[in-house]
């Protein structure tokens, strides 16, 4: 118990020095949370108690909950440990477990394991965010897409690799990464013009 809680003090003091901000300017911009929402982030802190080791388990909790922590979790969880944003958000930010944007509906994960990396998946993931407007781990503002990096997904024969929720693409290309995110639009354009007309329809 001693040997974590010595970890844990070693880190905070290891953010406290970097004086890790705490970018809720940035972070803001995202929608706000429901009731629902802040109702599970609050469930899963009491759930602990009030020390500084639970941390890392709270938020991970919080994350299985939410699939992402909302600056208003990090500033919940910070004020029931005593602690401040920055040490909570300078911690949570040294795990690559975390993930600080909410998922996408269309969640895409490109694989940069050995095999993915040797055959483009760095250019892979460069052709999503830029084609996108975002970069890896973040959501686009209509969170419609987000765009994460993994290590590998166990299909090296196929690489490069892209995945689209648990939908595998392989043999990725430049060309492929627009016409995979234009089939999506299409597809959204089309779900909205039948929604319209039934609404229409209807009254």
């Amino acid at each position: 118990m001693f040997h974590v809680e010595h970890l844990f003090n070693q880190l905070i003091i290891f953010y406290k020095i970097r004086k890790e901000p705490f970018p809720d300017k940035e972070l803001s911009m995202l929608q706000e949370l429901s009731a629902e929402e802040r109702h599970k982030i609050s469930t899963c802190i009491q759930l602990f108690q009030e020390e500084r080791r639970n941390l890392i388990p709270i938020l991970q909790r919080i994350q299985e909950s939410l699939a992402y922590l909302p600056p208003e979790a990090i500033q919940m969880v910070a004020k029931y440990l005593h602690l401040s944003d920055g040490e909570v958000y300078g911690v949570a930010t040294f795990y690559n477990q975390f993930r600080f944007h909410p998922p996408g509906k269309h969640p895409l994960k490109v694989c940069l394991g050995t095999a993915c990396h040797v055959r483009g998946g760095d250019i892979i993931l460069e052709n999503f965010e830029r084609k996108l407007g975002i970069r890896e781990g973040q959501t686009s503002p209509d969170r419609e897409f987000s765009i994460d990096r993994v290590a590998c997904v166990g299909c090296c024969a196929l690489a490069p690799v892209a995945l689209v929720g648990e939908k595998v693409y392989g043999h990725m290309a430049p060309s492929k990464v627009e016409g995979l995110i234009l089939g999506f639009q299409i597809e959204k354009e089309r779900q909205e013009r039948e929604k319209l007309k039934d609404d229409s329809e209807k009254s």
